[in-house]
């Protein structure tokens, strides 16, 4: 309806332009469409007033009207109102392997317990790490040990504590609430069967113990451990589901499953306290065989933790994705 109304407003101007000269001037070849309006012509004191307007209006409807043909034409392209704001994110957006952050992010609301393995603080505390705690199962072990170290002496303490602070990090940036089962890697730990009731005390969606381990040399890649038989539902399906996400996660990231124990990445334990006493989806990661010569400089460098991290935080993503909270 506007361009209608518009186009009889044109055209009553170059009649009445039209009507008032007497003889009308030569119309020069249009502007594009694009171009500043015209200026008036100068006036000089000789010319009639009529005359002036003539000159003027003629081309200026004429301008109008070819403006008019040029869009309903196409020659000028038309804004359209679905277009703006749509430009795509460019592959520059992601962050450390990760898809581009969604306007909300993936793990708003939700909350992950990350458990570093072993503790840094052993020393000197060897009555405290042989106190039995409840395994969670009607016996009991050890509260905790000091965990394995590579050829060169690498604690796995140390490199589970690196690998957590990374996927803190990365699942914070995502709007995950991370806890952790110790603030840092210089203290003695709790005992595997605190870590196991952590999950629920901090509300948890989900627990993730990270390990590194201690096989045989020639063997080598990592495997996920779930609670088998489950003591309650979170460590039947859920579990389950959990460690395979995460199997599925590192092997995705071009990490070897283990030679040497479990089966495609997997293995189903009775005997972990951490995993029996949980209320929630647990699993634990055995990174990688720190005894094997290749992988422990995998297992030791910034780079290798770095990429562990990444991955365990895809799986987590993954899974927290394809779990609503129900509790």
């Amino acid at each position: 309806m506007a361009q209608g109304m518009f186009g009889l407003t044109v055209g009553a101007l170059a009649a009445k332009a039209a009507r008032t000269a007497a003889t009308p001037a030569p119309i020069a070849a249009a502007a594009p469409p694009t171009a500043v309006e015209p200026t008036p012509p100068t006036r000089t004191t000789h010319q009639p007033k009529p005359r002036r307007r003539a000159q003027w209006l003629v081309p200026l409807a004429t301008i109008l009207l070819l403006t008019i043909v040029s869009v309903r034409a196409g020659a000028i392209p038309q804004i359209q109102s679905s277009a703006i704001g749509t430009t795509p994110l460019s592959n520059s957006a992601a962050v450390s392997g990760l898809e581009p952050p969604a306007s909300v992010p993936l793990g708003t609301g939700r909350t992950v317990l990350i458990d570093p393995g072993h503790s840094g603080g052993t020393a000197g505390h060897a009555a405290e790490l042989n106190r039995q705690v409840p395994d969670g199962r009607g016996g009991t072990k050890a509260c905790n040990t000091t965990g394995t170290q590579t050829d060169a002496g690498y604690p796995e303490h140390q490199f589970t504590w690196q690998v957590a602070q990374h996927v803190r990090q990365l699942l914070t940036t995502q709007g995950v609430r991370v806890a952790l089962t110790r603030n840092d890697d210089t203290s003695l730990g709790p005992c595997v069967d605190e870590r196991g009731q952590m999950p629920a005390k901090v509300n948890a969606d989900l627990a993730v113990s990270i390990h590194a381990d201690g096989g045989p040399p020639a063997g080598y890649g990592f495997h996920v451990i779930y609670p088998k038989p489950p003591r309650n539902a979170a460590q039947g399906t859920p579990s389950l589901e959990l460690a395979t996400a995460l199997r599925d996660a590192l092997h995705d990231s071009g990490l070897p499953t283990s030679t040497y124990i479990g089966e495609n990445g997997l293995n189903g334990r009775a005997d972990l306290a951490g995993l029996n006493l949980s209320a929630r989806p647990i699993a634990m990661i055995e990174c990688g065989n720190m005894r094997n010569a290749a992988e422990a400089i995998t297992l030791s460098s910034d780079a290798g933790q770095a990429r562990y991290a990444q991955a365990i935080t895809t799986g987590i993503l993954n899974w927290l994705n394809g779990h609503p909270t129900n509790h």
